[in-house]
């Protein structure tokens, strides 16, 4: 409870008791506005007065909150100091494997500069990678083995995601500066959960919540290769007319050199939030977000040879010789040789971003309530990248030899060779989309309605041109591809949560998740469709399709006890198909696709509980997930039309545990740990690999899936071990995370290889006065990632290509699907090998200002 005087002169902060009572003397006669909060409600606010010696009641009612827009810690119902305490935790009333990870967590127990993929790293059966440098560039999330584009992520209920394929930029959306908390759902969800990938599961991303009073918070933090953040913050507190309004403010400036050399970062960002409540029933919310992002990431990454030099099993001789044993942070160089296609100065992204929206919520009467949200984002990446050639348009150079590549100069960068410049890329990819979530719900003796339709439209246009660097990268007549293309999404769903008993919901629904796709494709130099017959970059072809799958669902939840719950849920979820179904050789009229692909469906089951004691939380989880593996296809001689078709389907099953222990005075420890087993099973299609004679006509095969074939980036178990303290002014925290190991695939062929184990530990320090003074929360922060400086492996993109067994049926040949002339890859200095970034830390002073309370 806030109590303020209408004034601004006096504010008091008290909490009510366990049946929300709460009482307030000694106040002076004058107007007070009394605002109410709690955890999973909306706050609510009533304006009184109070006369000299006068006793005043007030009731205020809390409506439920927005469920996309709450990190509940209910369990303090139930006395639990553990869970009060627990960086990380599931609710009691949660009917899948979902982690409530809340801003105490994030705003200590994480790098200043992190990303919201590195705010979910600790969470049970997850992971989380970036070469640079927790912050500094894009950042990798695994969990269950599904990797980026396999889960949806959404802002506020809102999805994101890339319109040529359902992945996410970490880098340029919602910096952990934007962030209020994250419900960290593993599983399809239910039928209420919209997005494009409702699939792996889902990463709720939350913004942050209005305070009731009036803070200004000024920081500046500085670390490890000189990164820099200013971070300016404000909260109005309720104002105006009423105190109807509420305004928050976020500000900050990041740079940074990047662990990897020469792999800058610089980022200029601002949100802010507005909040109208006109009456106690409608609020009106607003968020705007603009983000101008710039860096020096190259498109591709360092050789093992390069990182580690010559070692056993390899040797670095030939083209793997030059820069062979740099160091393990080598990727760029510094300009200095401006024929070294490594230089900086040929390699680097602008990308300014925008996100916005308007959520209306009002009650109806009679258990109505409804929600709506318009929106529109943009993402607009402006990228050159260099080839691995000497960079030169001295003509007098070809034919001699390039010293420090060890190579002849066969051609210039400016000489047109196959229709293209060889030494650079100049690459662009930008969408505005705008859309809509609308939401109605009716709560009954029985239970909960929902009903609801997310709507998106999205315009993106996209190329890549071969282009030379030192004349501006002027782009070549043809590019690699240029295309256009328009999509729509839209899922309406319905399901009821049936209060069946007091201690038992279930809920049933219905999802329909239907797209549509236009394309215009341009004339391109045989990258993606092919010249169309005339080399006419003005040329070009269009296509379309649409896709539409109906996802059911079904969960329970059943207490137990107060403090104990346990769940059952099944649920199946879909990946829209890629832009690229339409990436084939088109004739100057158009090709069809013989076969258009499907979404890519699973079916989830699940089961898992709940429990709180006071000292102690726990909760478990089951789950069994059968999927599809994606789409590949055959284009037949006869009619060159493709024709897709599913690959093999993959089944990860496992179990996963998550505590949190109170040991004594604010000192906790906290423990996840996942097993899992993630293998394809069924069988797979195969069409002979004859350049004359595969036709629509010839026989394909159909080959049982051998066992033991595991699915890459899963890893077989990941632990996290968490000891923090939590008392007064003092936060502070150590985490380990360990990631099991993995396997790789080497050109569609599994276990080529493997990841071994790795850890990664992180240690937290934080002070914040918290006295009620004008310096609240005024804070001294210091932060150690990868505390023990661990540059273990994190991945392999393996050079050696494999060579396929090759089959022979019905008088024509085929590729083995699964077995390769070297059934595992051996390393290569040409690898390209992803590792830990070195040790950072971190110091940052925030200094608060606000009203004496």
């Amino acid at each position: 409870m806030t109590v303020r005087s209408e004034s601004g002169s006096k504010t008091l902060d008290l909490a009510t008791d366990s049946t929300g009572h709460f009482a307030l003397t000694g106040l002076p006669a004058a107007t007070y506005v009394i605002q109410a909060t709690a955890p999973g409600f909306g706050a609510t606010a009533k304006t009184v007065h109070v006369a000299e010696n006068a006793t005043q009641d007030v009731a205020l009612a809390l409506s439920v909150g927005d469920l996309t827009q709450q990190v509940t810690v209910e369990a303090n119902a139930q006395g639990s100091i553990a869970a009060a305490l627990a960086p990380m935790d599931a609710l009691l009333e949660a009917t899948s494997a979902r982690t409530e990870i809340t801003s105490a967590f994030i705003q200590n127990f994480t790098s200043p500069v992190a990303d919201f993929g590195e705010a979910v790293e600790m969470a049970p059966g997850t992971f989380t990678t970036n070469g640079n440098g927790v912050g500094l560039g894009q950042s990798s999330t695994y969990f269950r083995g599904f990797p980026d584009g396999d889960y949806d992520i959404d802002f506020d209920g809102i999805p994101f995601y890339d319109t040529n394929t359902p992945s996410h930029h970490s880098w340029a959306f919602f910096p952990s500066q934007f962030l209020g908390g994250i419900d960290f759902d593993r599983s399809p969800g239910t039928a209420s959960t919209i997005g494009p990938t409702p699939f792996g599961g889902s990463i709720h991303l939350l913004s942050k919540p209005f305070s009731p009073v009036q803070n200004i918070r000024g920081g500046f933090s500085y670390g490890s290769f000189n990164t820099r953040l200013f971070d300016g913050e404000y909260d109005s507190g309720n104002f105006g007319p009423g105190h109807k309004m509420n305004v928050n403010v976020d500000i900050h400036h990041l740079g940074s050199d990047g662990y990897q050399t020469f792999n800058h970062q610089t980022r200029n960002a601002g949100d802010i939030q507005f909040q109208y409540r006109p009456s106690e029933k409608t609020s009106i919310t607003g968020f705007s977000a603009v983000i101008w992002l710039d860096a020096n990431t190259p498109n591709f990454n360092a050789t093992r040879c390069q990182m580690y030099g010559a070692q056993a099993g390899y040797t670095c001789t030939g083209s793997n010789a030059p820069f062979a044993g740099s160091g393990l942070n080598f990727l760029l160089t510094n300009n200095s040789d401006p024929l070294l296609y490594l230089n900086n100065q040929y390699n680097y992204y602008h990308v300014p971003t925008d996100f916005e929206y308007v959520g209306v919520r009002s009650e109806l009467g009679k258990g109505f309530t409804l929600s709506i949200k318009p929106y529109t984002y943009n993402y607009d990446n402006s990228e050159k990248y260099s080839n691995a050639v000497p960079i030169t348009d001295n003509s007098a150079l070809v034919g001699t030899t390039y010293v420090p590549l060890g190579v002849k100069i066969a051609n210039t960068c400016n000489t047109l060779v196959k229709n293209k410049y060889t030494c650079g890329v100049d690459k662009y990819n930008s969408y505005r989309k705008y859309g809509e979530t609308s939401e109605l719900s009716q709560v009954s003796r029985f239970g909960v309605f929902r009903a609801g339709l997310w709507y998106e439209w999205a315009n993106t246009n996209r190329h890549q041109f071969p282009a030379d660097p030192l004349q501006n990268w002027l782009d070549a007549p043809l590019p690699n591809f240029s295309e256009t293309f328009v999509t729509n999404s839209y899922q309406p769903f319905a399901e009821y949560q049936f209060h069946v008993t007091p201690k038992l919901t279930i809920t049933p629904g219905i999802k329909f998740a239907y797209y549509t796709i236009g394309t215009k494709q341009y004339a391109d130099n045989g990258g993606k469709i092919g010249g169309l017959g005339t080399n006419n970059p003005t040329s070009f072809i269009t296509n379309g399709g649409s896709y539409f799958a109906s996802l059911p669902s079904g969960d329970a939840n059943y207490r137990i006890r107060e403090n104990w719950s346990v769940y059952g849920q099944v649920a199946t979820g879909s990946i829209v198909p890629a832009s690229g179904t339409f990436d084939y050789t088109q004739s100057a009229t158009g090709t069809p696709v013989a076969t258009l692909p499907k979404q890519q469906k699973n079916l989830t089951y699940q089961t898992g509980s709940v429990l709180k004691l006071k000292h102690v939380t726990f909760d478990v989880d089951y789950f069994h997930i059968h999927f599809d593996s994606g789409y590949s296809s055959f284009t037949p001689l006869d009619t060159g039309e493709p024709v897709y078709y599913l690959q093999p389907p993959s089944v990860t099953q496992g179990v996963e545990g998550e505590s949190n222990l109170y040991i004594t005075h604010g000192l906790s420890l906290y423990l996840n740990a996942s097993y899992n087993r993630a293998q394809y099973t069924g069988a797979a299609t195969v069409f002979c690999n004859s350049a004359t004679t595969c036709l629509s006509s010839t026989p394909q095969l159909n080959i049982p899936t051998p066992a033991g074939q595991r699915i890459a980036n899963a890893p077989s178990d990941i632990e996290t071990e968490g000891l923090t303290y939590q008392h007064k002014s003092w936060d502070a925290g150590i985490f380990n995370k360990r990631v099991g190991t993995m396997s790789l695939d080497n050109s569609g062929y599994h276990n080529a290889g493997t990841i071994d184990p790795f850890s990664l530990t992180n240690l937290f320090l934080n002070y914040t006065i918290k006295s009620g003074s004008h310096f609240d929360q005024t804070k001294i922060r210091l932060s150690f990632n990868n505390l023990f400086d661990s540059h273990s492996i994190t991945g392999n993109s393996l050079a050696t290509k494999a060579t396929p067994v090759i089959l022979t049926a019905n008088g024509n040949t085929y590729n083995d699907p699964f077995n390769s002339t070297s059934p595992v890859t051996p390393i290569s200095g040409a690898d390209a090998v992803s590792i830990l970034p070195g040790r950072s830390v971190m110091l940052s002073v925030t200094f608060g200002l606000s009203a004496k309370r």
